[in-house]
């Protein structure tokens, strides 16, 4: 099993939520995250004043997949959260060792 973690655009969630959909995801969690990538943040104008922003807000999708899905699920969230600029986001795989349903106490692929 595997975890993956993307960090992407708000508006892009919608997107990537029906591309995640089509592609057969079993399940997924997402939450508003605060963050700066190596940009720093960005600089905005409000009302004629310069500023400079250090946290963005963004989306972070996490979702607990097989091994055989990963590839099609990363490819269905890098696909739908494109715009081609900077701050589109990154996507993170890593191992799970376990997963443990709470109410029946399955392991493994079963409770995932």
């Amino acid at each position: 099993m595997k975890k993956i973690e993307a960090i992407i655009r708000p508006a892009k969630v919608g997107d990537v939520y029906a591309a995640l959909g089509a592609a057969g995801c079993p399940g997924l969690t997402i939450s508003e995250v605060e963050g700066q990538g190596k940009q720093k943040g960005v600089e905005q104008e409000f009302r004629g004043k310069k500023y400079r922003t250090s946290l963005m807000t963004k989306a972070k999708i996490e979702i607990i997949a097989n091994d055989e899905d990963v590839d099609r699920l990363v490819d269905a969230i890098c696909e739908a959260a494109l715009t081609g600029k900077e701050g589109d986001g990154k996507v993170f795989v890593s191992p799970v060792e376990d997963a443990i349903r709470i109410r029946t106490r399955e392991h493994g692929r079963i409770a995932a």
